[in-house]
């Protein structure tokens, strides 16, 4: 059967606009639309066996190995919406912080349900990954500017892009977040959106040791322990939800090398204490109805994915073309 070649680009323009707003990951994205375990065992064919196909069958077997069909859509859209939308994150993230929290806030909490849902029956023993996860998620941010004191500026965004990518496949860790974290978020954003073709091949360079490994891992744990996998990532999720709460103080933060500010730890409000700290509107009403969209178009996002697999599955293998 011949991919829908849009559908799958859109998906890919839905994660690199998640991607480009620090607490949101492109993963969740690809999870709630359904394409999360074939892009984990996509990337993962990516190593020397490729050119061993290559050799021996030729491109068209190679373009089938390297699931092609699905990957340079996804990635065109990936690559597109960075690009775009980087304006776009940087514009919100000044004008309407908590607006584009709440909806983010939305999405977010929406996904943990799906996670939640993916596996089966709950067991008891869930609550190990599923503490694990949360653990983690709560552990990574203040990690992040330990990354800065590798000292040597290239290796930094080499380290980066690694880390980034890999938090990318994660559903709930955003890689933007981390960056943000390292200190280094304005600087890639700047590089994408300026074409700093030093940063971003660096960057790219990260990105690809990240892939390559990472995706390995994650594919072996979906394979072999799958709900255990599941309860993990619910737990990333659930423990990212903090960072995208609308109503919340900077407690501590430190300057980074270039003189940007590394939030470190924050308070999280009531809208009614926000207000009277900050003596400015809550806006309550826009970030709870974006919260509510979000949250929405999770729900559709994850129908239509459902509605798409039921639909493939009915379809005779005889008559699938790739």
């Amino acid at each position: 059967m011949k991919r829908k070649a849009l559908g799958i680009f859109l998906k890919g323009a839905g994660m690199g606009a998640a991607d480009a707003v620090p607490g949101v990951s492109g993963g969740t994205i690809a999870f709630v639309t359904g394409i999360y375990e074939e892009l984990i065992n996509t990337i993962k064919q990516f190593s020397p066996r490729a050119l061993g196909v290559w050799h021996r069958n030729g491109w068209r077997a190679l373009f089938q190995y390297l699931n092609l069909a699905f990957l340079i859509p996804l990635l065109t859209g990936v690559g597109i919406s960075l690009v775009s939308v980087a304006h776009l994150a940087l514009w919100l993230m000044e004008a309407h912080p908590l607006l584009l929290d709440g909806f983010f806030f939305g999405l977010v909490a929406a996904s943990s349900l799906v996670v939640g849902q993916a596996g089966r029956r709950w067991r008891f023993w869930f609550v190990i990954p599923l503490l694990a996860g949360l653990v983690l998620a709560s552990m990574l941010p203040s990690l992040m500017p330990l990354v800065l004191l590798i000292g040597n500026e290239a290796l930094v965004v080499m380290v980066a892009g690694c880390i980034a990518i890999s938090a990318m496949l994660l559903p709930g860790v955003s890689g933007s977040f981390l960056l943000l974290t390292m200190g280094l978020y304005g600087t890639i954003m700047g590089a994408i959106r300026s074409f700093d073709i030093t940063i971003i091949v660096l960057f790219g360079m990260g990105c690809v040791i990240g892939l390559a490994s990472f995706s390995r891992l994650l594919s072996w744990l979906l394979k072999r322990h799958h709900d255990f996998t599941m309860q993990l990532l619910l737990g990333f999720i659930i423990g990212s939800l903090p960072v995208l709460w609308p109503w919340r103080e900077l407690l501590r933060y430190q300057i980074g090398p270039s003189g940007q500010m590394i939030p470190l730890d924050y308070r999280y409000l009531l809208p009614s204490d926000y207000a009277m700290l900050t003596g400015t509107s809550a806006q309550v009403i826009g970030v709870v109805a974006l919260m509510a969209i979000g949250a929405l178009l999770v729900v559709l996002l994850n129908r239509q994915a459902g509605q798409a697999a039921t639909s493939d599955s009915k379809i005779p293998r005889s008559a699938e073309k790739e």
